[in-house]
């Protein structure tokens, strides 16, 4: 670590111009071809959905992130998988700085009643990836932000769909379901759902005062041991429920963009 005082460290680039060269460097978009509202998401499958519907532009090839954007302003990122990852979009966003991001992912199921295709609005998320340390001491909760969720309720009750709300617990790890020492935290915290980018999402987010939300596909159930995501089962999940899950995530960033809703009630 360098001991000397800050007037003796090297200059670097301002934070924002950074995002700026960042974005369009690790998406292939162009900064002027964002829109105000935003979808993440972990899955090319999305983007290509997204593209068929609207026949927009795709940007991306070959590159970290890929990008696409309709004629209502609304942006879909395929950012990867992870909480560094999700970290690293929700900095570059500063670039744009939309008036709301919502993740469309998907998650693990941690109750018996929990059921594929379930949908989970997370009022809050538990920072067990780690990476949310460099942006906020533990204290600090995961939060979304409550007008946006408010929102994607509104749609999935239209549609006549339900959900559940809960905590979901955020963490690096990928391979856990044979650690019974992890198993048994998961059932003392409580949690509704598991997954690896939505406590990173909303923390950043708080950072970089950008308004945000989740929308959590459970694509698994894996507290049973017949219940552990395979190849199979995810496919089996993704034909049958993320076109609504998309669904859902378009029309409310498109139709909160046309109505005009305020989703933050003050100032920063």
């Amino acid at each position: 670590m360098d001991s000397r005082p800050d007037h003796f460290l090297p200059k670097v680039a301002d934070r924002l111009a950074l995002a700026r060269s960042w974005l369009p460097r690790y998406t292939g978009m162009p900064l002027d071809k964002f829109g105000d509202y935003v979808l993440l998401t972990n899955f090319s499958s999305y983007v290509t959905d997204f593209c068929s519907r609207f026949g927009c532009d795709f940007y991306g090839e070959g590159r970290p992130m890929q990008a696409v954007t309709n004629t209502d302003g609304v942006t879909l990122i395929n950012f990867g998988i992870g909480s560094p990852n999700a970290a690293t979009i929700m900095d570059l966003l500063v670039a744009r700085h939309p008036r709301g991001v919502l993740f469309l992912g998907k998650c693990g199921g941690l109750k018996e009643s929990t059921e594929l295709g379930h949908f989970i609005l997370p009022i809050a998320a538990i920072r067990g990836e780690g990476t949310s340390d460099d942006y906020f001491p533990p204290e600090v909760p995961a939060l979304p932000s409550f007008k946006l969720h408010k929102f994607v309720s509104e749609k999935i009750v239209g549609r006549g769909l339900e959900y559940r709300t809960g905590v979901v617990y955020t963490t690096n790890r990928r391979v856990w379901e044979h650690d019974d020492a992890f198993r048994r935290k998961l059932q003392k915290v409580t949690a509704i759902g598991i997954d690896m980018e939505t406590a990173t999402v909303f923390i950043v987010g708080h950072h970089n005062e950008i308004a945000r939300g989740a929308l959590l596909l459970v694509s698994d159930v894996p507290i049973t041991p017949e219940g552990v995501k395979t190849e199979a089962s995810d496919k089996e999940v993704t034909a049958n429920w993320s076109h609504v899950h998309l669904d859902i995530g378009i029309e409310a960033m498109t139709e909160i963009g046309e109505q005009g809703e305020q989703i933050k009630h003050f100032q920063y």
